[in-house]
């Protein structure tokens, strides 16, 4: 979390930052090594981008290596999706385990961090890091980078707008969308903080890169971090 030009709090969240599964787990994974290496297991590139966007901002991250194939970080508890075919049949309480241990903690850190923001600033600016396949269900997804957020409040609405032209503008050869290919109000950490703080105190966006972009070293190329950094901080300037 940091005050950005005198009058924002930024908080910097990365649900599948990595593919890890924890010792205690490895039997329910067994054989499971390619969905693990898939886009089912984590979301590429974001663990390095969502710290690079973190410190171009003065803000300390929160983030998750653990795989969401064990227990999905940006799905509601309740949701049914927040566990995989490798955890849905486990007994209830090794499911309320999963959820006590890695997904509560998380939850309650990043709403622990907006509720300081809206606080100290009155606006928080939350940046959930994400990052999609290319090909899903053999359709072909177009954009370079996306921004998702709720049009249903104003402010998410504004800055996604202006944001998402400045990245068009800084970035010609690339294509942005919103809320493309994922809706911005679906289910998610997002979606549970708007719940919790106003469309005036707390704005959530999730930024979405194609994994086409993902280098061997499975970081994305300079320019993602150095554009998505740049108009957003001379959007919010302006």
């Amino acid at each position: 979390m940091t005050d950005l030009l005198g009058g924002w709090s930024v908080l910097v969240t990365a649900e599948h930052g990595g593919n890890d599964v924890p010792p205690d787990y490895r039997e329910l994974f067994e054989g499971a090594k390619a969905e693990l290496a898939s886009h089912r297991g984590w979301d590429p590139g974001t663990l390095s981008l969502a710290r690079s966007l973190a410190k171009g901002l003065g803000a300390t991250p929160i983030t998750s290596t653990v795989t969401r194939l064990l227990v999905d970080l940006n799905r509601s508890a309740h949701n049914p999706k927040v566990f995989s075919e490798f955890t849905r049949q486990l007994p209830r309480d090794e499911r309320v385990a999963l959820l006590e241990h890695y997904h509560r903690p998380h939850w309650d850190r990043a709403r622990a961090a907006a509720s300081r923001g809206t606080g100290a600033r009155g606006v928080m600016l939350h940046l959930g890091v994400h990052s999609f396949t290319p090909i899903l269900d053999d359709v072909v997804r177009t954009a370079d980078i996306a921004l998702l957020y709720d049009p249903a409040r104003a402010l998410e609405l504004e800055l996604a707008t202006l944001w998402s032209h400045a990245l068009s503008e800084a970035l010609p050869d690339r294509v942005v969308r919103r809320n493309n290919p994922y809706r911005g109000a679906a289910d998610g950490l997002t979606s549970a903080l708007r719940r919790t703080f106003s469309g005036s105190r707390y704005l959530g966006l999730e930024i979405e890169v194609n994994q086409k972009h993902v280098r061997p070293d499975g970081t994305f190329p300079p320019w993602v971090s150095e554009a998505l950094l740049g108009t957003l901080v001379a959007v919010l300037g302006t």
